[in-house]
């Protein structure tokens, strides 16, 4: 039984049971939608509910949406107002999930984009963990990672995603936890729905956003932690073999938070278990997101505590 009861959809709050759409949407048969991934942390000690990074968020569901021709008639404002309202109505006190998705709502065949109406939609849900808490045991898949003259992968649309469950299954048949997957080039891309992260010789390194990859958020804010902690930071193509003999690998996402990766190809990476750099963001991390580090409390939305707009 689902653990939510309301959703955004065509235009206010309503109960989840309601937000429904026809099998003859158009989004449904093409894949011509765009989805964001939001999290939201629960704080015991001030009995809040954080949402993180919510504006950046919303901010890519816009340029997500612009690259597929979908009109939203919201601002990154109204798509905040609309998420707190729907969280607060929701009652959570737990860590949640937010799943934005925008989307060619029209009921017709024919593959366009123009000429097609289009629609929002908002939920959540409590999420604990996505990826295994004490390390994640990965493979190369063999699917690559689609070009961004393909498919961009910087626009998170949902038809896109077969390619991350192609290689996600792959990897989960084969006895894995998760993929890595290979641009065209034959470097390293990122995992099936996460950035990814090694270091070498003390260096973290993370493929540039050329590589095809998305432009993540949580990405970014591991990119400006480790920075601040005087971690040296470099963005530049990785080869596969980069992935066997780096001291430390990790995953980063919204989903995913911050993933040690401790076997890839059955090859241990390093020591075979979380490294220290691993550990050390990790913890700022966590305390970022709950809105425990004063530091980053701008990147922290309270649900709660804001006064009704």
């Amino acid at each position: 039984m689902s653990k939510n009861k309301y959703a955004f959809f065509r235009g206010e709050i309503r109960p989840i049971s309601e937000a429904k759409i026809s099998v003859m949407t158009s989004a449904l048969n093409y894949g011509t939608g765009v989805f964001e991934g939001i999290r939201a942390f629960w704080n015991p000690e001030e009995e809040e509910l954080f949402v993180f990074r919510m504006a950046d968020h919303y901010a890519r569901l816009l340029r997500s949406a612009k690259i597929l021709l979908i009109d939203l008639p919201y601002t990154v404002d109204d798509l905040c107002r609309i998420t707190v309202e729907l969280l607060r109505r929701e009652g959570f006190c737990e860590d949640v999930y937010i799943r934005p998705i925008a989307f060619k709502s029209s009921e017709e065949i024919g593959v366009r984009l123009h000429n097609l109406e289009s629609e929002l939609a908002i939920f959540a849900l409590p999420f604990k963990h996505y990826l295994p808490e004490g390390g994640v045991r990965a493979m190369v898949s063999s699917w690559r990672r689609v070009e961004d003259n393909a498919i961009p992968a910087r626009a998170k649309i949902t038809g896109a995603y077969v390619n991350s469950a192609l290689a996600k299954t792959e990897a989960y048949l084969a006895g894995f936890d998760e993929a890595i997957v290979l641009n065209e080039d034959g470097q390293v891309a990122e995992g099936s729905a996460e950035n990814l992260f090694l270091v070498r010789d003390g260096v973290l390194v993370t493929p540039p956003i050329t590589a095809n990859i998305l432009e993540g958020i949580t990405r970014d804010t591991v990119i400006t932690l480790a920075k601040d902690l005087g971690i040296p930071v470099m963005e530049r193509p990785i080869d596969r073999t980069e992935l066997y003999v780096a001291e430390e690998v990790f995953l980063t996402g919204t989903a995913a938070g911050i993933a040690p990766v401790v076997e890839i190809d059955r090859r241990k990476i390093g020591a075979g278990k979380p490294g220290p750099i691993f550990e050390k963001l990790r913890d700022l991390y966590d305390h970022v997101v709950r809105g425990k580090e004063p530091r980053y409390r701008s990147w922290c939305a309270p649900v709660y505590s804001l006064p009704a707009r």
